[in-house]
Protein backbone atom coordinates (compact mmCIF):
# COMPACT_ATOMS: atom_id res chain seq x y z
CA UNK A 1 0.00 0.00 0.00
CA UNK A 2 1.48 3.30 -1.11
CA UNK A 3 0.79 6.20 1.21
CA UNK A 4 1.30 9.84 0.28
CA UNK A 5 1.08 12.37 3.10
CA UNK A 6 0.78 16.01 2.08
CA UNK A 7 1.31 19.11 4.16
CA UNK A 8 1.90 22.84 3.74
CA UNK A 9 -1.37 24.18 2.37
CA UNK A 10 -3.02 27.30 3.74
CA UNK A 11 -4.25 30.81 3.08
CA UNK A 12 -1.96 33.35 1.43
CA UNK A 13 -2.37 36.72 -0.24
CA UNK A 14 -1.87 37.13 -3.96
CA UNK A 15 1.82 37.48 -4.76
CA UNK A 16 2.83 35.39 -1.78
CA UNK A 17 4.47 31.97 -1.55
CA UNK A 18 3.71 28.53 -0.11
CA UNK A 19 5.64 25.28 -0.09
CA UNK A 20 3.81 21.96 -0.23
CA UNK A 21 5.42 18.74 0.96
CA UNK A 22 4.59 15.11 0.23
CA UNK A 23 6.18 12.29 2.19
CA UNK A 24 6.13 8.63 1.25
CA UNK A 25 8.02 5.44 1.94
CA UNK A 26 11.59 5.04 0.73
CA UNK A 27 10.63 2.13 -1.53
CA UNK A 28 7.97 4.24 -3.26
CA UNK A 29 10.19 7.24 -3.54
CA UNK A 30 13.07 5.41 -5.20
CA UNK A 31 11.07 3.85 -8.02
CA UNK A 32 8.06 6.09 -8.68
CA UNK A 33 7.47 9.22 -10.66
CA UNK A 34 6.02 11.85 -8.29
CA UNK A 35 3.86 14.83 -9.06
CA UNK A 36 1.14 17.30 -8.16
CA UNK A 37 -2.36 17.88 -9.48
CA UNK A 38 -4.94 20.41 -8.32
CA UNK A 39 -8.69 20.72 -8.42
CA UNK A 40 -10.63 23.94 -8.04
CA UNK A 41 -14.35 23.94 -7.16
CA UNK A 42 -16.46 22.98 -10.15
CA UNK A 43 -13.42 22.16 -12.30
CA UNK A 44 -11.65 18.99 -13.37
CA UNK A 45 -8.37 17.89 -11.87
CA UNK A 46 -5.48 19.72 -13.51
CA UNK A 47 -1.86 18.67 -13.87
CA UNK A 48 0.60 20.97 -12.10
CA UNK A 49 4.06 19.37 -12.10
CA UNK A 50 5.91 16.04 -12.08
CA UNK A 51 9.45 14.76 -11.50
CA UNK A 52 10.92 11.38 -12.39
CA UNK A 53 12.49 9.18 -9.72
CA UNK A 54 15.89 9.80 -11.29
CA UNK A 55 15.20 13.53 -11.06
CA UNK A 56 16.42 14.17 -14.60
CA UNK A 57 13.05 15.04 -16.10
CA UNK A 58 10.69 17.69 -14.76
CA UNK A 59 7.35 18.70 -16.22
CA UNK A 60 5.19 21.78 -15.56
CA UNK A 61 1.81 23.00 -16.65
CA UNK A 62 2.06 26.18 -18.70
CA UNK A 63 -0.06 27.98 -16.12
CA UNK A 64 2.57 27.54 -13.38
CA UNK A 65 5.81 27.53 -15.37
CA UNK A 66 8.23 30.10 -14.02
CA UNK A 67 6.31 30.45 -10.73
CA UNK A 68 6.27 26.93 -9.28
CA UNK A 69 9.18 24.54 -8.75
CA UNK A 70 9.01 20.81 -8.01
CA UNK A 71 11.90 19.09 -6.26
CA UNK A 72 12.66 15.90 -4.34
CA UNK A 73 14.81 15.07 -1.35
CA UNK A 74 16.10 11.50 -1.42
CA UNK A 75 17.19 11.65 2.23
CA UNK A 76 13.64 12.39 3.36
CA UNK A 77 11.71 10.43 0.70
CA UNK A 78 9.78 13.60 0.02
CA UNK A 79 8.74 15.72 -2.93
CA UNK A 80 8.05 19.43 -2.69
CA UNK A 81 6.18 22.09 -4.63
CA UNK A 82 7.46 25.60 -4.08
CA UNK A 83 4.78 28.03 -5.21
CA UNK A 84 5.74 31.66 -5.76
CA UNK A 85 3.86 34.70 -7.06
CA UNK A 86 0.59 32.98 -6.25
CA UNK A 87 -2.59 34.14 -7.95
CA UNK A 88 -6.24 33.78 -6.89
CA UNK A 89 -6.69 31.32 -9.77
CA UNK A 90 -4.18 29.00 -8.06
CA UNK A 91 -6.79 28.37 -5.35
CA UNK A 92 -7.53 24.64 -5.30
CA UNK A 93 -7.04 21.39 -3.44
CA UNK A 94 -3.56 20.16 -4.31
CA UNK A 95 -2.92 16.42 -4.56
CA UNK A 96 0.37 14.57 -4.45
CA UNK A 97 0.49 11.68 -6.92
CA UNK A 98 2.79 8.75 -7.64
CA UNK A 99 3.10 5.95 -10.16
CA UNK A 100 5.62 3.10 -10.62
CA UNK A 101 7.38 4.36 -13.74
CA UNK A 102 10.11 6.83 -14.63
CA UNK A 103 8.37 9.31 -16.92
CA UNK A 104 5.86 12.06 -16.33
CA UNK A 105 2.29 12.44 -17.55
CA UNK A 106 -0.28 15.23 -17.56
CA UNK A 107 -3.19 12.79 -17.33
CA UNK A 108 -4.65 11.98 -13.90
CA UNK A 109 -5.67 8.44 -14.90
CA UNK A 110 -1.99 7.56 -15.39
CA UNK A 111 -1.25 7.95 -11.67
CA UNK A 112 -2.29 5.05 -9.48
CA UNK A 113 -1.71 6.67 -6.09
CA UNK A 114 -3.11 9.90 -4.69
CA UNK A 115 -2.73 11.73 -1.41
CA UNK A 116 -5.66 13.08 0.57
CA UNK A 117 -5.17 16.62 -0.74
CA UNK A 118 -4.27 19.91 0.89
CA UNK A 119 -6.18 23.17 0.45
CA UNK A 120 -4.43 26.21 -0.99
CA UNK A 121 -6.38 29.46 -0.93
CA UNK A 122 -5.04 32.65 -2.50
CA UNK A 123 -6.87 35.83 -1.59
CA UNK A 124 -6.91 38.87 -3.86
Amino acid sequence: QVQLVESGGGLVQAGGSLKLSCATSERTFRSYVMGWFRQAPGKEREFVAAITWTGDSIYYADSVKGRFAISRDDTKSSVYLQMNRLKPEDTAVYYCVADPRNYGSRFPHEYDYWGQGTQVTVSS
